[in-house]
């Protein structure tokens, strides 16, 4: 699937090129790094629109928030960054907006919590689909970049994947079997949780990360892309590596969980490649770094075919 996300950020880099000096990274990785009076702050922003990211049947209002919230800290971790603050912008739709902005603000807060990143302002408006965009402030001694990767590396995983693929699954197809893995699959795509202190633990480790929110096939191709090498993912380890839950609820589905984990999306892991030297112990070995260009998967047989970079792409769609 062609990456129409990539090609529109190419696009932009060159209208917005000729900024300032204090920026140290700009358009094309996960978040912007800016240095300001001798420290580096790292900025993000991320929207959850209604119809597009979610649907109000799945999900509570509080989770709403506390989902948004933490898919926009999600990037800050793949830089090995701190969140610092945050603000919000919220679209309101429908009856009882304050009703509304105040479950959302529930859920919001208690992300905010949970990361030690308050919220400390917003804007509020009316629209015809609910949204909520939220903006991160954070900060960085030295940030993980997409770029980096080298040949001979090796490519960790750091959480799980393709489980909030079989959670949405579910809530597509309802209802919701009331098996625990059925559960904890609907859990994780409702409230997912940015790795920030494993992103942060990677500095020093990794040379290259990415944060998984649109598939770990996509977005592998994104870091493969900045680093300018080639991703072999190794398919036993990743069957290995795929979460007892989500393979359950596959089996009862009929689909592949190794498919859900490639193309799914929305799992917030983390995708890194270093030295096999500096892998820690919590990050899962799932491939290799060489020459070349692009992703391949080396099956079980030991060929290795090329790998197709499906995942979510909103220009794409």
């Amino acid at each position: 699937m062609p990456d129409g996300e990539r090609a529109l950020v190419a696009q932009l880099s060159r209208v917005f090129a000729g900024g300032s000096p204090r920026v140290r990274v700009g358009l094309g990785d996960d978040a912007a790094v800016v240095q300001a009076r001798g420290r580096r702050l790292v900025v993000t922003v991320d929207a959850a629109v209604e119809g597009t990211h979610f649907e109000r049947g799945w999900l509570s209002l509080g989770d709403v928030g506390r989902r948004s919230f933490h898919a926009a800290a999600s990037d800050l971790a793949a830089m090995g960054a701190r969140p610092l603050v945050a603000v919000s912008a919220l679209v309101l739709a429908g009856p009882s907006p304050a009703a509304a902005a105040r479950r959302i603000a529930q859920g919001q807060a208690a992300a905010a919590r949970e990361l030690g990143c308050p919220v400390v302002g917003g804007n509020v408006a009316r629209g015809r689909e609910l949204s909520v965009t939220t903006t991160v402030l954070g900060e960085v001694e030295r940030p993980l970049l997409r770029a980096g990767a080298r040949a001979g590396d090796q490519l960790w995983l750091v959480g799980r994947v393709g489980v909030a693929a079989a959670g949405l699954a579910l809530l597509r197809r309802g209802p919701v079997p009331a098996e625990r893995a059925a559960r904890a699959c609907v859990a994780a795509w409702r409230r997912p949780r940015a790795a920030i202190e494993r992103g942060r633990a990677l500095v020093g480790r990794a040379r290259a990360c990415i944060d998984v929110s649109d598939g770990l096939a996509l977005d592998a191709s994104r870091l493969a892309a900045a680093s300018g090498v080639r991703l072999i993912f190794d398919e036993p380890s990743l069957v290995e590596a795929l979460a007892p839950e989500a393979v359950a609820v596959a089996a009862r589905l009929g689909e592949s969980a190794l498919a859900w984990a490639l193309g799914g999306g929305e799992d917030y892991a983390l995708l890194a490649a270093g030295p096999r030297r500096r892998r820690p112990p919590w990050a899962v070995l799932v491939g290799e770094v060489t020459t070349g260009r692009g992703l391949a998967l080396r099956q079980r047989s030991g060929r290795v075919r090329r790998l197709d970079p499906a995942g979510y792409d909103h220009l794409s769609r």
